[in-house]
């Protein structure tokens, strides 16, 4: 079972991201070490799509390597 927007968000915030706000849905997270800002879109209680947990994944990958 994928897991849920909420806890791609937690991950992200964990990790340092920070959240500078969408429009609808989406939201922007973006880190100081991070080169591109990682977009979520969805509701908190949506299953994230694949698309999305491989970009969380990248982005916390890339973080923790610099």
């Amino acid at each position: 079972m994928p897991p849920k927007i909420r806890e791609l968000i937690a991950e992200l915030e964990r990790s340092g991201f920070i959240n500078r706000g969408g429009k609808g849905s989406h939201r922007n997270f973006n880190h100081p070490k991070g080169s591109q800002p990682v977009r979520i879109s969805g509701k908190a209680g949506d299953d994230a799509k694949k698309y999305q947990i491989k970009q969380v994944q990248e982005a916390l990958e890339e973080v923790k390597g610099k």
